[in-house]
C-alpha cells in the first residue's frame, strides 16, 4: 500500500480551525475517491506544524488523485497562514497493539540511508526495533513509510497519551541512535505530535 503526506507549517493559533477543516471537509472528500483507504492527521500545536496522511490501495490510485487534492492543500496552507509540501511513500510496516484513543500522541522520526540498503534496513528494523518499542509504556501502534529511491524513511510510534510519550522519550532516543549507527542511517528530525484525526485503516502487515 502507499501513502501521501502533506505537511503544513503556519500559525499555531490556527490549528483548531485547520483540524476542523481537515476533519469536516477534506476527509469526506478524500474517502470518496477511488482507492483511498484512510486518512490521519498529526498536529504540533506548539510549533504550528501538522501532517495529513492519506493511504491508498495502490500507487496508481494515489497518483491519479494528485490534481484533485491541490485545492485542499492550498486551502489548508491559507488557514494556517503558511506553506505546504507533499511527499509520496510506500507503507512498509503497519503494526497495532490496539487503537489509540482521544489524547493519543505520536513520536515521528525522519531518517535517511543509502537507497540500496532499504530492504536490509527494514528487516533490521522489524527484528531489532519493533520488539523494543512494543515494550514501552503506553505503546499503541507503529507505522513506517519509505521512499526507496531517495533512501528516506519515516517512523510514527503512537502512545496512549502525551504523558507516556514523554515518559518514553529517553529510551526511544537510545533505541533509534543505536539502530541508526548499526545500519548507517542518519536521523534528520524528531517531533512529538498529537493525533488529531485517526482514520488510517491500513491492515496490519507486521
Amino acid at each position: 500500500m502507499y501513502a501521501r503526506s502533506t505537511t503544513v507549517r503556519g500559525k499555531p493559533d490556527a490549528m483548531d480551525e485547520e483540524i476542523a477543516y481537515v476533519r469536516d471537509e477534506v476527509m469526506p472528500a478524500l474517502m470518496g475517491m477511488s482507492g483511498c483507504v484512510g486518512m490521519s492527521m498529526l498536529a504540533d500545536r506548539e510549533n504550528g506544524r501538522c501532517i495529513v496522511t492519506t493511504a491508498w490501495a495502490d500507487e496508481t490510485s494515489m497518483h491519479a488523485t494528485e490534481q484533485s487534492v491541490q485545492n485542499f492543500r492550498r486551502r489548508a496552507a491559507e488557514i494556517m497562514g503558511g506553506e505546504h509540501d507533499a511527499q509520496a511513500w510506500e507503507i512498509a510496516i503497519m503494526h497495532r497493539m490496539h487503537e489509540g484513543h482521544d489524547g493519543a500522541c505520536t513520536r515521528v522520526v525522519w531518517g535517511e540511508s543509502e537507497p540500496d540498503r532499504a530492504s536490509d534496513n527494514l528487516d533490521t528494523f522489524r527484528m531489532a526495533m519493533m520488539p523494543r518499542l512494543e515494550e514501552l509504556p503506553g505503546f499503541c501502534s507503529l507505522s513506517l513509510v519509505v521512499d526507496r529511491k531517495e533512501g528516506r524513511i519515516v517512523s510514527v510510534t503512537s502512545f496512549e497519551s502525551a504523558a507516556t510519550c514523554e515518559q518514553t522519550r529517553k529510551p526511544a532516543r537510545g533505541f533509534r541512535e543505536e539502530f541508526a549507527q548499526a545500519v548507517g542511517a542518519r536521523i534528520v528530525d524528531v517531533a512529538e505530535m498529537d493525533v488529531a484525526v485517526a482514520h488510517l485503516h491500513v491492515p496490519d502487515n507486521a
